[in-house]
């Protein structure tokens, strides 16, 4: 199979090759590894107890993924990667400011990966934390460079090595097979319990900038409520069950390293068994660090293209994918960080940076465009949404500005609405709430009926070439 040559152009119908069944193991493989496992330390980390920890961290996982699983319908109608088609809603140019959020998600996450696979790995087996650091990063930039279709590909292949073992694992722990000493003391508060679930929220949701990437290949008539039943199965899944599993080993184990727990818990069935489990966990995160490097460059390239109008080439695919990876890998060693306070963290301000887009985004493709755009014009910033989209900057400014008094950054910064409610983080609801409706109300003087002539325009330019023309592409 060959690397990909497309980036951030449109996927004509005659390339359409995806099949929307595959969505659901992609998504679940997504979610199935030990980084999931320690979004169930959050909790016990603030005194919450296993239940409690559970539900809390099923009701984010539920909530966060339906912005995902909306957004994924975007890809197989418009045939373009997310955040290009945010160029709807904020401009040819102006989607570089959402841009700097998306790229923090994409490194921030492969630096929180990075950590708790070499603090991990040096925890079990002793190997040196800069080596692994290293080798996880070249592996995880090879599957970016080789792009969509081995992406799918190989999640297909680590669900299938992946799924008997965790399913081993889990029984043994109900049967009580996993010996554990007795619970560690927990009580509720909401703090904790909220604390847990934007956690769980954030970690899903910072799924929402890249999710139509991989499902752009999709033929265009295929069904969304399809598309959205396929993702919200598959993310909600996988997410459920181990961020329940990291909780049990939290609150039974006392564990906080969530790749050393799977080890221990493991190795008490029978020898060896603990190493498969971390290495065939290892090897499914290094797949979702390759979808994030993927995910990082066509951000990147979509922000060179909409500066600089670049036309985007393969050369300029490899070197992003290659300035990704160094930004992460730098940012690694250079972290001191506890990595559960590391991960909390940067999920905190992934969620803030996110909703107030999502929400926008969201907003717009169903209630405002109800899906209609005119592709060709997304690619220059002489098009009907222009340079800068002052809707979309307003409503996503003031969706963040308004977030700032509800920030809960712990040890770092309390916003004084957050001092208020005891701690309880709720930013990211009044985010999500304050640029949605700023943009709904905005685009109330949007004259929609006349971007018509522009849409039926772009459909017969597409109709008859097949893609977007490189003219157009390149600004």
């Amino acid at each position: 199979m060959a690397i990909e040559h497309k980036t951030i152009d449109y996927i004509g119908e005659p390339e359409r090759h995806g099949r929307v069944i595959d969505q659901v193991p992609f998504w679940f493989l997504g979610n199935f590894h030990f980084f999931t496992i320690a979004i169930g330390f959050v909790g016990p980390s603030m005194g919450l107890g296993f239940g409690y920890t559970s539900l809390a961290g099923a009701l984010g996982i539920l909530f966060g993924t339906l912005f995902v699983a909306f957004h994924a319908s975007q890809g197989a109608e418009l045939g373009l990667p997310q955040m290009i088609q945010s160029r709807a809603q904020f401009g040819y140019r102006g989607v570089v400011v959402v841009l700097v959020g998306t790229l923090f998600t994409f490194v921030g996450f492969n630096v929180a990966d990075s950590v708790l696979v070499a603090n991990g790995l040096n925890g079990i087996l002793g190997w040196n934390k800069s080596a692994v650091t290293l080798l996880i990063a070249a592996a995880a930039t090879a599957i970016a460079i080789y792009g969509h279709d081995w992406l799918h590909r190989i999640f297909r292949v680590c669900f299938w090595l992946c799924l008997p073992l965790y399913s081993l694992l889990c029984v043994a722990i109900m049967t009580g097979h996993v010996p554990a000493p007795h619970p560690s003391a927990a009580h509720f508060t909401w703090v904790a319990f909220i604390g847990q679930f934007a956690a769980s929220a954030a970690y899903n949701i910072t799924y929402a900038p890249s999710v139509s990437d991989y499902s752009r290949y999709l033929p265009r008539d295929t069904r969304p409520s399809h598309i959205i039943t396929a993702v919200f199965v598959g993310a909600t899944s996988a997410a459920i069950w181990l961020i329940a599993l990291g909780a049990w080993l939290a609150t039974r184990l006392g564990a906080s390293d969530g790749l050393v727990a799977l080890h221990d818990a493991g190795a008490a069935l029978f020898p060896g068994f603990g190493v498969l489990m971390a290495l065939a966990s290892v090897t499914a995160l290094v797949a979702t660090m390759g979808l994030n490097a993927y995910s990082g460059m066509l951000t990147v390239v979509t922000a060179v293209n909409s500066l600089f109008d670049t036309a985007p080439t393969q050369r300029l695919r490899i070197i992003s994918i290659a300035l990704v990876a160094a930004s992460w890998i730098g940012i690694t060693f250079a972290i001191t960080a506890n990595a559960i306070a590391l991960l909390f963290a940067t999920l905190t301000i992934m969620l803030y940076l996110l909703v107030p887009w999502t929400s926008v985004n969201l907003v717009d493709y169903f209630f405002v465009r109800h899906g209609r755009y005119a592709i060709t014009d997304l690619f220059t910033p002489r098009g009907i949404y222009g340079a800068w989209g002052v809707r979309g900057l307003t409503a996503y400014g003031l969706g963040f500005l308004a977030t700032l008094p509800f920030f809960v950054l712990p040890d770092v910064y309390m916003g004084p609405a957050a001092r208020s409610l005891g701690g309880v983080d709720v930013g990211w609801l009044v985010g999500l709430l304050v640029a949605g409706g700023t943009y709904w109300l905005l685009s109330r003087t949007l004259d929609i009926s006349g971007e018509r002539a522009a849409i039926q325009s772009s459909e017969e330019s597409l109709r008859t070439i097949g893609s977007v023309p490189a003219k157009i592409a390149a600004g």
